[in-house]
């Protein structure tokens, strides 16, 4: 088994060894729930799809996702095994991968589990299935991007409320970053290409695109090099707290 794998399902089986994922994903659930059929006003709508669904997701991410990756290295570094897993032979980038990859199952997970939604809407109509399963991927994608940046910044510190909370305004910078009000206000300040790159780089931009039916590469290459970027930032980390 590779480095990578075994890290993986280490960090996977220890999700579920206490009650806390079962909480975690119970209260997805009945927020996705809820957010769907009544703050998204989806019979109001008298249209079925899942739009009102997916548009909720960024703001559900927001409190959920730094909430799985606080303690991916936070926890490490304060219950003193940091140094013991840095020991073992692998890289520094195996185990952030694996310890990401887990996470990212973990809210795969949870993601899978809202398929009641999608029955319920083919029963009362005639969704387009493939535009779902297009918001599907893109929420999936976002989740991983949330859960990089939690990465990142968990490796930082030793609190992992310090990380929420840094994760948490990190990400709700990245989605409020190509929204209208946010432009316009910058608009004077700063040369218009500039203002064109603080757009691009708004996560709701690209998956509101995914969530629509539009899958074009341009938006899942965000998506992944967000990750990867993220991902190589957080080992970067690490390595400057094990050089001496």
């Amino acid at each position: 088994m590779s480095p990578v794998m075994a890290v993986a399902r280490r960090e996977l089986r220890s999700y579920f060894v206490t009650p806390v994922a079962y909480v975690f994903l119970v209260i997805f659930l009945v927020l996705a729930g809820i957010l769907t059929f009544y703050a998204g006003d989806f019979y109001d709508r008298g249209q079925a799809d899942l739009q009102p669904f997916f548009v909720m997701h960024p703001w559900l991410y927001l409190l959920l996702a730094p909430a799985v990756s606080m303690r991916m290295w936070a926890e490490e570094a304060k219950g003193g095994t940091l140094e013991l897993l840095l020991s073992l032979p692998m890289t520094l980038a195996q185990a952030m991968l694996g310890k990401f990859l887990a996470a990212w199952l973990f809210m795969g997970i949870g993601l899978l589990l809202t398929f009641p939604i999608w029955i319920t809407v083919n029963y009362l109509g005639s969704p387009d299935n493939g535009v779902i399963v297009a918001g599907y991927l893109g929420s999936w994608l976002m989740a991983g991007a949330f859960l990089a940046i939690g990465a990142c910044l968990s490796a930082l510190t030793q609190s992992q409320v310090v990380a929420f909370i840094l994760t948490m305004v990190v990400c709700f910078l990245l989605l409020l970053a190509g929204q209208p009000q946010v432009l316009d206000f910058l608009q004077g300040s700063m040369p218009r290409r500039l203002l064109n790159g603080v757009a691009h780089l708004s996560l709701l931009r690209h998956f509101e695109a995914i969530a629509r039916g539009v899958l074009d590469v341009r938006d899942v290459l965000y998506f992944v090099l967000c990750i990867a970027s993220w991902l190589t930032a957080g080992v970067l980390v690490l390595d400057l707290k094990r050089t001496p």
